[in-house]
């Protein structure tokens, strides 16, 4: 976490809480970053990470952020794709969801090893997926509560946009996110976190 990191950061938050298109919707999608900045800022002297790992959250917080912004159902880019593709529908969660199994399988795979949790390493990249579809499952289930809890914020949040199969869907981005994260990146983290030992 640098100065670059943290204006870049403050700078995404910012925009993003201008004239949100639903405020509600804005608070739901955003809260994630703002607690991923906190823990960030209350460690990094104690338990400094790699910076691969601090550059992916900033890029999961700006997701997140755009997200928030516009509702993941309405993000311009996404909807010029759609209509340029003929999806039928604004894909941009579907990204957030790749990502969301993306950026967390280095997060997690950093602590296990960095925290020596496992006395073997031969299952990292089982356990590191299985933790990531996990933590999946466990927003579908915020997703849920959400639209139980609140009728108005629930297609906003949920964004599922008529997809009858959408929670399967993200569930499986995730899936794919967290396995394409180990296997092009491995070699880069491991190598930070040798030169992290070092320092």
């Amino acid at each position: 976490m640098n100065k670059s990191w943290n204006v870049i950061f403050l700078g995404f938050f910012l925009w993003s809480g201008i004239a949100p298109a639903d405020r509600l919707t804005w608070f739901l999608e955003v809260a994630p970053a703002i607690v991923t900045f906190a823990v960030l800022l209350a460690t990094r002297q104690s338990f400094p990470l790699t910076a691969l790992t601090y550059w992916l959250l900033l890029a999961e917080c700006v997701v997140l952020m755009i997200g928030g912004h516009y509702t993941y159902a309405h993000v311009p880019l996404f909807d010029w794709i759609s209509e340029y593709f003929q999806h039928g529908r604004n894909n941009y969660d579907k990204l957030a969801h790749l990502s969301q199994g993306f950026v967390p399988a280095i997060l997690v795979r950093e602590l296990l090893l960095r925290l020596q949790v496992l006395q073997r390493t031969g299952w990292l990249f089982f356990i590191v997926t299985c933790i990531c579809l996990a933590i999946s499952a466990f927003y579908e289930l915020i997703e849920w509560w959400v639209a139980l809890v609140s009728k108005q914020a629930a297609e906003s949040f949920l964004g599922t946009q008529g997809y009858e199969w959408d929670t399967q869907s993200d569930m499986a981005l995730a899936l794919l996110g967290a396995m394409l994260a180990q296997a092009l990146l491995k070699r880069m983290h491991d190598l930070q976190i040798q030169a992290l030992g070092r320092a």
